[in-house]
């Protein structure tokens, strides 16, 4: 399956949202310092009116963007499957996504967890242990099977899909593509139907992504006008530990992808993923990226089979930036209650996270939820989950632009180990 390019204006694009970027912090810190907080500690009525309009627009391109996901998804991890000819070569492509995503989920776990006992940020807060009232209002998640498991299997493909449960369109789509291949000529009509929607639905992504620096101007602009830029001085050293972490994950993933890929073709994997990597990091939503990241892999020179296929479910099993958050976060909120870890308790969080994490895909506030089930489970008060709300959106900026570049990386090094990237 080929894509025809869109209109060939990647670094105009790119600019506008760097452009959206500077602007919304700019903007964003004006109307802080103008409106500020009353004197009884709420936020300015005038402000309040302003951050809702401003969420507004940035709903609005977020539905948009959810809008395309579900069908394209759909459309191109069936075509992918179906394409690929005998569920032979689903499994053994299969396989080798499994097994890279595990290793990097595994990878960044663990640097999450070594950078956050070196950096120990918690340290210095010494908060008392909260009495049970305080609770951190988010929803409980518990860490049972049948959780997961109805997370995993749909009951109808059609609420999936109205749901946007990716996860379970994968599954769907899995079983569905895997059929088509196995009836060969007789399937073909769906195939082809298939693939005029996938084209359909990207160059309905174009049209969605002109209004892409619009929602990063108003996303940022609404988190820095609501906390202004003195939360990154109160929170200052943990976001900076955070964001050196994401830069050591970075640096990790580049430098194996240029023992497998070569240093060329990694330099160019960048230049074509900047726009989503930005995007990604503007609106705090890996989602946001996952059209454009999809046409970019592909003009990449990734076989379209391969990235239909791989792309989807690294978006259901292969969060590096999010993983790496959920340690961090862990250990940091058990170091403010100055409740000590054992190195056995770690690492049996660490296989925890590994699994509980792949059944809360398309759960909103995924990680927190995920984070808050942990704590319980280990005994660490869940209301330190209130400690990361007021720079949870700072933080989940760096971790949705990583899981892009994570998610690349895979879908990129699986064309190459089925020798099927130009």
């Amino acid at each position: 399956m080929t894509h025809p390019h869109a209109p060939a204006q990647p670094n105009r694009q790119t600019l506008y949202v760097l452009i959206a970027l500077g602007l919304g912090i700019i903007v964003g810190e004006l109307l802080h310092l103008s409106f500020g907080v009353t004197a009884t500690g709420t936020l300015n009525p005038t402000l309040a009116v302003l951050i809702e309009t401003l969420s507004v627009v940035t709903d609005c391109f977020m539905r948009l963007i959810k809008m395309i996901i579900a069908p394209l998804v759909f459309a191109t991890l069936v075509v992918g499957i179906g394409k690929m000819g005998d569920a032979h070569t689903v499994g053994r492509v299969g396989l080798k996504a499994l097994a890279w995503f595990l290793s990097a989920s595994l990878m960044s776990l663990v640097l999450g967890m070594i950078l956050v006992n070196v950096f120990t940020p918690g340290e210095s807060l010494h908060i008392a242990l909260p009495s049970d009232a305080h609770a951190s209002q988010l929803p409980e998640n518990g860490l049972s099977l049948r959780t997961f498991a109805t997370h995993i299997f749909p009951t109808s493909i059609f609420s999936a899909l109205s749901a946007n449960e990716i996860l379970q369109i994968v599954v769907f789509s899995v079983f569905f593509g895997v059929a088509s291949a196995q009836l060969g000529e007789l399937a073909d009509p769906m195939l082809k139907a298939l693939d005029s929607l996938a084209h359909i639905m990207l160059k309905v992504t174009t049209y969605v992504m002109y209004a892409a620096p619009i929602a990063v101007f108003a996303a940022l602009t609404a988190v820095i006008a609501k906390q202004g830029l003195s939360l990154l001085a109160t929170y200052g050293i943990f976001i900076a530990e955070f964001y050196l972490g994401l830069l050591t994950l970075w640096l990790c993933l580049i430098s194996i992808g240029v023992l497998i890929l070569g240093g060329k073709k990694i330099l160019s994997l960048l230049r074509h993923i900047r726009e989503p990597l930005l995007l990604a990091f503007g609106t705090a939503s890996s989602e946001a990226a996952y059209p454009k990241l999809l046409q970019q892999l592909e003009r990449l020179g990734c076989d379209a089979k391969i990235a239909g296929f791989v792309l989807p479910l690294g978006y259901s099993f292969n969060l590096d930036g999010s993983m790496m958050y959920m340690t961090f976060a862990v250990l940091f909120i058990a170091q403010a209650y100055g409740i000590e870890m054992s190195l056995g308790q770690q690492a049996l969080m660490l296989l925890v996270l590994l699994f509980t994490s792949k059944g809360v895909a398309g759960v909103p506030r995924a990680s927190l939820v995920v984070i808050s089930a942990t704590l319980s489970l280990f005994h660490i008060p869940e209301a330190g989950i209130l400690l990361l709300l007021g720079v949870d959106q700072l933080l989940d900026m760096g971790r949705s632009a990583s899981n892009v570049l994570g998610n690349s990386l895979a879908t990129t090094v699986i064309s190459r180990w089925e020798k099927a990237l130009k």
